[in-house]
């Protein structure tokens, strides 16, 4: 299962975004545990923060100026927010960058992770990392979906759930995006499922 998604991954050519050269960019990390059964690490953001409060997120954030590069924003940020040392990450590859809703143009980055880290939450950013296994989204057990119409087309954003964490946004987009790569799982994005709800 691994040595798969590491050639999938590896080998994989994200979408380009053509996007305004003064879009701020951001980076983020989709850190899968190196396992017999890969569960892929999540954040809650805490509940106080201007943007993405109380939301499920993975560990990223924008870009500084002294930032060599985005893989270099993506670590640090893990690191700042969740307490995962670089040294244990082994970055992958990159999948398709987005824009938020916010104006960043986020770039993830798909990252091995040991599956015995001892995360330390940054109580005034984060309020829980939880995990759950690639599998879960295999089947792609929606609650609901989203649709967002964004750069004259239609988006059908999955929105799940997973014990007490809603999964949605920008972060389904990239899992959807990451099952699709490893699985072969054919999850649209731009086809409306037999039922979804507008909002």
């Amino acid at each position: 299962m691994l040595d798969e998604l590491l050639r999938r991954v590896s080998s994989h050519t994200p979408r380009n975004l053509e996007t305004d050269k003064r879009f701020p960019e951001a980076a983020v990390l989709l850190p899968i545990t190196r396992s017999e059964s890969p569960e892929l690490v999540l954040t809650l953001r805490a509940s106080g923060l201007s943007t993405h409060g109380g939301e499920v997120a993975f560990p990223g954030g924008r870009r500084d100026p002294e930032d060599p590069d985005l893989v270099f924003t993506a670590l640090r940020e893990a690191e700042e927010e969740i307490g995962l040392p670089p040294g244990l990450v082994e970055i992958i590859g990159p999948l398709s960058p987005l824009i938020s809703k916010h104006g960043l143009k986020v770039t993830p980055f798909v990252g091995l992770i040991p599956d015995f880290v001892e995360y330390r939450a940054n109580d005034a950013e984060i309020a829980a990392v939880f995990s759950v296994p690639l599998e879960f989204f295999r089947q792609d057990p929606r609650e609901h979906t989203h649709r967002i119409d964004y750069q004259g087309r239609s988006w059908y954003v999955p929105s799940y759930r997973f014990g007490e964490y809603k999964i949605w946004g920008l972060s389904a987009i990239m899992i959807v995006e990451l099952i699709n790569l490893v699985y072969d799982a054919d999850i649209s994005l731009h086809r409306p499922p037999e039922h979804f709800t507008s909002i």
